[in-house]
């Protein structure tokens, strides 16, 4: 396997050109599965295994759980900076800074489990209630030259989901 196949084991995210209802309500319904997915694939899993990167030079698999809470966090912030501000620039962060401090190598898993079960309830929740004009509100990143309307974002997040289960998946296998 090469290592972009190890990297983007599902692939690069790559949305439809136009993103359907359909597309829609199943990345919704990736994001209200996967916290109990993500739980069932590594809640028994030993320090051992925990501490073990998916990856030759890539995290652990208790960073990866680490950044998903993280992530995920700052997904629900930009879905409703897009709800409540125009356009609004968001703010980046250094995934890999923050994977390196001692809270992503050390901490339980399950304050992060917790932390994902009730962040993804309050997302999907909220994508939910989502109006078709809602739907067409864009954020700008500042690390893309383009923006990014609410459908794109929830395709990008269940992909995101998808991506590290499958981080996860290889490294156990």
């Amino acid at each position: 396997m090469n290592n972009d196949n190890i990297r983007f084991p599902i692939g690069k995210f790559n949305p439809p050109a136009i993103i359907s209802e359909e597309d829609l309500k199943e990345a919704i319904t990736i994001l209200e599965e996967f916290p109990e997915k993500l739980k069932k694939l590594t809640y028994e899993l030993s320090d051992g295994e925990l501490d073990e990167p998916y990856r030759e030079g890539g995290w652990t698999i208790r960073q990866l759980v680490h950044h998903i809470s993280d992530s995920h966090h700052h997904s629900y912030n930009r879905f409703r900076w897009a709800l409540t501000e125009d356009n609004p620039m968001i703010k980046a962060y250094n995934q890999d800074a923050f994977a390196e401090l001692e809270d992503y190598k050390t901490w339980p898993l399950a304050w992060s489990f917790a932390h994902i079960e009730a962040i993804h309830n309050k997302l999907v929740h909220l994508l939910r209630m989502l109006s078709d004009e809602q739907w067409k509100l864009t954020i700008r990143h500042p690390e893309m030259n383009n923006e990014i309307n609410l459908k794109q974002l929830a395709m990008m997040y269940a992909w995101h989901s998808k991506h590290h289960y499958a981080h996860i998946e290889n490294a156990l296998r």
